[in-house]
This record gives C-alpha cells, structure tokens and sequence, in this order.
C-alpha cells in the first residue's frame, strides 16, 4: 500500500489564466482539426468533439446534427442492423459516425453487440471508426480483445476503454488502439467512484494520459466531468485530442427518449435501469455503478452544441489560441478554490 502525495485536479479546481491575445472575434478562432492516426493509417478531418455511445446521446437523431458540425458520434450498440439501414437510407453520413461493441464477445463470438457491429462494419465498409467499450479497461484480456479487433480490421480507426492512467494508455495504443478513452467514474450518471472508491481526477487523468500518448503517436478522449463549456475547453488545454460528452447532450429531442410532462429520463449504462431496459444480468455478484435522472426536456440540441462551441472558442480568445490544436501550449491554469460568484443562486 502506498500514497501517491503529488496533488491531482479536477476541472473545477483550475482556470484559464488569460494572455494578450492577437485574436480579435471568436470567428477568428478555428476549431477544426485534422488527424492521422497511426496503427490504422487514415486521416479525419473535423470538430474534435463526440456525442458518447450512451442510450439518450449516441443516437442517430443525435449523429445527424452532430454530422452537420463535422462532429462524431459514438452511435449506442443496442441499434440493431435494420435501424443501421433506416439511418443510412435517411441521411446519415458514416464518415462522422463510429460503430460500438462492448467486451461480451471476450467470452462469447456470437455477444450480440459484436455480431451486430461486424454486420454493420461488412454492410457499410465507410464506416471510419471502431469502438470498443468496457468501464475497467484494466483486464488483461481487454487488451488481447484490442488486439485481436485491429488484427481483424487493420484499416478502422479503433477507439478503445475506459482507462485513466499513462501506463494503459500506452499499453492500449500499442495494442492497436488509435485513440484510448480516458475517464473512470467522472460522468454525470456513473456512481463507479461511489461504488468503487477507484479513480482519477479528471484534469491530471487526462494530462498524464495525453503525455503518454503523445509520446507514442496516439491520441486521447477526455471522457466525462464536463458540466459547463468551460470544462470542455479546459479538457483540450489540459491536451485532450477529443472530448466526449454525455450528460451536457442529453435530454434533448434528438435523445430518442420520452417525454413526460416535460421530462426525460437519462441513466448510466450501468445503472440498474440499463440492465433493466436491455435485459443484462447482474449475476449476484455484480453491483449496479449507475443512477437514474429526470431532467426537463431542452428541445432541439442545437442551441446546446452552439453554446459549447462559442465557449470553446471564447476560452482561445482569452489565451492567444488561434487553433483549437494550440490550446495545450497557450494554457496555464491557475488552481483556484472557487470558480463563480454564487449570490444570486438562491433566486434560482
């Protein structure tokens, strides 16, 4: 047993310390990016911000206005192969979509979720990006299942995780991966730190992480902890190369959920409803490290992806960064222990 002493940060304990700036509109600002991703060799150009593979955001509702914006979408593994037609056949263009599979196929070939995605991969060969989901990517066998999805399909580009840590970063893109999913427990519907007291601070997870990463030729998401658009430019600063984003998505028309009485509900993936809703077991020996929210219905998702983008950009102005690629090297933060100015709350 040990203690590490080196302090770690959340979002929430930092700002951006502003810099002169030459920049003098957000418009100036460019937000889009243009990666080559190393073990499967293609290129993708676009706005470097992803809709999560979770029911309520990774839908295809979601995926259509996200695709407008050149932002990709993690489409949920519970669609089925005719929904994948439906989808296409209405407008969904695949080069901003991505298939998901969880880690079933670990134990059996014909899991569903894969053989589902391995359809869907042969029907509609456009398709860029794989991922492959788990919320412990820490097993020795989540690694070789990394490895045997790049054996088998050597030009997707493959997302992989969920890890928080330089080692498994490493270990994860050098088993083929090209971008490791960096988070354990920071999402707004995950109760895994609660349930499992394991963790990182998001902040310093996602620094260590893209250090590594960096340092081999991969690429990082910064996976949960985002309330505000702040904490989604402070993610990039911190040297993410993609921010995904879950509960700031959901509740919108596009969630695919029902609306009642004007709200929706909104769970984690491994919440008792989840389970509920897409028949998994829990097996006696497997506790539940998700809640159940209602939230009030926010209408179409637009409004929503303008505000976080205008944030993104805004926080460049402040810190002389042209390029979204620049933030990394335009940021210091300042620790802090109090973000906002809270008088007014109570007239909430």
């Amino acid at each position: 047993m040990r203690i590490e002493e080196e302090l770690k940060l959340d979002y929430k304990d930092v700002l951006f310390k502003p810099k002169r700036s030459k920049l003098t509109s957000r418009k100036d600002v460019d937000l889009m990016r243009t990666f080559k991703f190393h073990n499967s060799g293609r290129t993708w150009t676009g706005i470097p911000v992803m809709a999560s593979n979770m029911d309520g955001v990774g839908t295809f509702s979601m995926a259509k206005v996200f695709q407008q914006q050149k932002m990709l979408t993690i489409i949920r593994k519970h669609y089925s192969v005719d929904d994948w037609k439906e989808a296409v056949n209405s407008g969904l263009e695949l080069g901003y979509t991505s298939v998901c599979a969880g880690t079933g196929a670990i134990w059996d070939k014909n899991s569903l979720d894969f053989v589902t995605m391995s359809t869907v991969l042969d029907k509609y060969p456009d398709i860029p990006f794989i991922c492959v989901d788990v919320a412990n990517g820490y097993h020795e066998n989540f690694g070789d299942f990394v490895e045997s999805i790049r054996d088998r399909w050597p030009d997707k580009t493959l997302i992989a995780g969920n890890v928080i840590t330089a080692e498994m970063t490493e270990e994860l893109i050098l088993r083929g991966a090209d971008i490791v999913k960096c988070g354990i427990g920071p999402g707004s519907v995950c109760t895994t730190r609660l349930m499992t007291g394991v963790g990182v601070p998001q902040l310093s997870g996602v620094m260590e992480c893209a250090d590594a990463a960096n340092g081999i030729g991969g690429h990082v998401i910064a996976d949960g902890g985002c309330v505000y658009p702040g904490d989604v430019a402070k993610a990039f600063g911190a040297g993410a190369h993609f921010v995904m984003l879950g509960g700031m998505l959901a509740g919108h028309d596009e969630s695919e959920g029902k609306i009642d009485n004007g709200q929706v509900e909104f769970y984690g993936m491994s919440s008792d409803r989840a389970m509920e809703v897409h028949g998994a077991r829990k097996d006696g020996y497997r506790g539940a490290e998700g809640k159940v929210v209602t939230l009030p219905h926010k209408g179409p998702v637009n409004a929503t992806i303008t505000e976080i983008l205008g944030g993104v950009r805004s926080a460049c102005t402040y810190i002389g960064a042209r390029r979204i690629k620049d933030m990394p090297k335009c940021t210091t933060f300042v620790r802090c222990n109090n973000q906002v100015n809270t008088v007014f709350n109570q007239y909430h």
